[in-house]
């Protein structure tokens, strides 16, 4: 059997190695190593893959996050509310432009945004959401724009794991993740399902005037060179991660079946353990569907229910099985983010979840001898 890997990078590089080292070798011989032809090559390909209109490259994730919020305008004092279940970025963007972060809970399923909390978080002050599409699957974002609509907020979507999953509509409308708000952010972090071989990250918008004050923002604020309109960063997509991401894009749709396919592998596998819930979709389906299109499995995260999370994470690291626990510490008990406005009671469901999650191997070449020594070992496990 193969190692195990959480993330099999290098397998996945073998398939497309012809392909990558060509790209890269003819970026390196064209000497157009920033925002070059590959960047605008690639914008326009995401642009048309995700049916938006503005695609905005840049240099990483948290960047993409950063300049949306200072390209809407929010100012020192505004409040943004963010899940508290979730990875620093998105509160640490919030911070340190002084604007004011507000943590809600998470729904105990979907371990996105619970919309209730979400409600009730809304002051006079409030001037943003940012719904953050965790794990794979987009947050509820009819309700999100219902009620950003009525509060008259904008919406940031953070789509650092979710890109290419769907969001089916009442109406049985379809969007790509990242397309429905005021604007989305995404990372292409290696181990994304739309990763680079290095930092990168991206905004998208349909508002074409806010389009334009982010193109400016994300290069020193210049429109013409040596001219700043507006006051911007250093944050630009180099070529040679745009000539890889070119690439894959074209394989994106088959890396998230192939993570579906394994998803369904586990939930098969788990589905009758008691001390055992395996994810669930928001779309009200309990399992993966054959024509799932709304996750595309970033990650795949167990709740262990029996007490035993930590010791079964040492024990799958024992038997040479990588997992993670996404995440051990909720952003609202961060030293940097502890804040007396919080209050405990108000984060039951983030609370018991970094008590009761972990994450396990979840990439494009899992086979089947390996989900099934991943799957023994954690059942040997539960059941002893």
């Amino acid at each position: 059997m193969k190692k195990v890997q959480m993330v099999d990078l290098l397998g996945q590089y073998d398939k497309i190695q012809d392909q990558i080292d060509s790209k890269i070798l003819e970026v390196v011989k064209s000497g157009a190593y920033i925002n070059g032809p590959e960047v605008h090559s690639f914008q326009k390909e995401l642009e048309e893959y995700l049916g938006v209109k503005h695609v905005i490259p840049c240099a990483n994730g948290t960047d993409a996050l950063q300049v949306a919020m200072m390209g809407l305008g929010l100012k020192p004092g505004d409040e943004v509310i963010t899940a508290d279940f979730t990875f620093a970025a998105t509160v640490e963007v919030i911070a340190l432009l002084q604007l004011t972060p507000v943590l809600v809970d998470v729904e105990k399923d979907t371990f996105n945004m619970d919309i209730e909390a979400l409600k009730k978080a809304i002051t006079p002050k409030t001037k943003a959401i940012v719904p953050v599409h965790l794990f794979g699957q987009c947050a509820n974002m009819e309700a999100v724009l219902e009620i950003a609509k009525a509060h008259n907020l904008f919406v940031i979507e953070d789509t650092a794991q979710a890109i290419g999953a769907n969001y089916t509509f009442g109406n049985g409308t379809k969007k790509k993740a990242g397309t429905m708000g005021n604007v989305g952010t995404t990372s292409f972090f290696p181990s994304k399902n739309l990763g680079c071989y290095g930092d990168g990250g991206a905004i998208f918008t349909n508002d074409d005037d806010l389009a334009h004050i982010l193109r400016g923002m994300v290069n020193h604020g210049m429109y013409k060179r040596y001219y700043h309109d507006v006051v911007g960063v250093n944050s630009r997509l180099d070529s040679i991660q745009a000539a890889v991401l070119r690439i894959k894009l074209t394989h994106l749709d088959a890396y998230c079946n192939e993570r579906r396919k394994a998803a369904r592998y586990y939930n098969n596998a788990f589905k009758n353990e008691q001390f055992i819930s395996t994810p669930k979709m928001g779309n009200g389906c309990e399992f993966v569907c054959d024509d799932c299109d709304c996750h595309v499995f970033h990650q795949y995260t167990l709740k262990i229910t029996n007490g035993k999370r930590n010791e079964l994470h040492q024990h799958l690291l024992d038997n040479g099985i990588p997992n993670a626990i996404y995440y051990p510490v909720a952003l609202h008990s961060q030293k940097a983010y502890v804040d007396t406005r919080y209050n405990e009671a108000d984060f039951n469901v983030t609370n018991e979840l970094i008590e009761t999650v972990i994450s396990l191997p979840m990439h494009t070449e899992l086979d089947t001898e390996q989900l099934d020594f991943i799957i023994k070992t954690i059942l040997d496990f539960i059941n002893n």
